[in-house]
């Protein structure tokens, strides 16, 4: 990681979940990082161990604000860029579906602006949504057949996503400004949001913690590939620092199904209580199955991932179980 030693790196979404993770280790790896986030879901506190090195330095903004985004740029010689600033969560954007469409401004400010100040490389946080409702497991990223993933999406959170994979890729090759369009899986971990707009790993943790059953809807057979934030962090860095990534959409994954009544059961042992989860019916929306095909990521990246769910999972819980 010698390349990022010294390098001044944009954060967008920094005091997210994945956002401070990402900043912790860029800074451990030397860089000067420039956290940006409007608080809107991210927190403080999430940086408040990397707010104890003099090279984080924390700027509270929106990056949907291009004039504040702007004096980013021109206050600060910014070598790389990982644009994570979006609206999230399942509930949150089922509630307010139109606000999504406001990050396709966020991702043209990031690009126009990497374009004007000479960024060296864009790192962009996709999503397994992209995916929509394609059933064909594993999922992979160049599937050329005649239906394409693009036609399976259903929702605008998909759409919007797909839309700045193409916006990077339009710079990449157009402009000759590098960029990666990363599709997260189901990523887990410490500080991660655990209220009704949270995820399903923290949400049952919680329930778990409180004494109450981990509420399954449906059957609990849907299928989902977890992923610990550390993990992610490394491979997104290594995806940053590689020049076989650029112009490239990598799912950031393990390449495991585990069923969501899986997930609870594990939980619930690592708890030592005595509980069984409950069933209730089946959100429309749903995605049942999502698996992707990791042969890309580890081709270009290099390394492969150790499956160590049980012991990630118990970290995140004792996080949990210390708050």
């Amino acid at each position: 990681m010698e390349q990022l030693q010294n390098k001044t790196v944009l954060v967008t979404g920094g005091a997210g979940f994945i956002g401070s993770h990402l900043c912790d280790e860029l800074l451990t790896n030397g860089a000067i990082v420039i956290a940006v986030d409007n608080l809107s879901t991210g927190k403080l506190e999430n940086l408040s161990e990397a707010q104890k090195n003099l090279n984080l330095h924390f700027i509270k903004g929106d990056v949907n604000d291009c004039n504040f985004l702007k004096s980013v740029f021109e206050n600060n010689k910014i070598d790389y860029v990982f644009h994570y600033a979006a609206v999230l969560g399942v509930k949150r954007v089922m509630e307010q579906p139109m606000l999504v469409l406001d990050d396709i401004i966020g991702i043209k400010n990031i690009l126009s602006l990497s374009k004007d100040f000479n960024v060296k490389k864009v790192i962009f946080s996709s999503s397994s949504e992209a995916y929509g409702t394609l059933n064909e497991l594993p999922l992979k990223e160049d599937n050329n057949k005649e239906l394409s993933y693009q036609t399976h999406s259903t929702s605008l959170y998909a759409l919007v996503k797909l839309i700045g994979e193409k916006m990077m890729k339009i710079y990449n090759d157009t402009y000759n400004i590098p960029t990666c369009s990363l599709r997260f899986f189901n990523v887990f971990g410490e500080r991660q949001e655990s209220s009704a707009y949270g995820f399903v790993v923290g949400v049952f943790i919680e329930q778990v913690l409180r004494g109450e059953a981990p509420t399954i809807f449906g059957d609990g057979y849907q299928t989902r590939d977890f992923i610990y934030v550390g993990d992610n962090v490394k491979m997104a860095i290594k995806a940053l620092i590689s020049e076989k990534t650029n112009g490239e959409v990598i799912n950031i994954g393990l390449g495991r199904q585990t069923t969501i009544l899986d997930l609870a059961q594990r939980i619930i042992k690592i708890s030592g209580k005595d509980l069984s989860p409950i069933f209730i019916g089946e959100r429309g929306y749903e995605i049942k199955y999502r698996s992707p095909d990791v042969s890309k990521m580890y081709k270009l990246l290099g390394e492969k991932l150790d499956d160590n769910l049980d012991e990630n999972l118990k970290k995140t819980y004792e996080y949990y179980a210390r708050k």
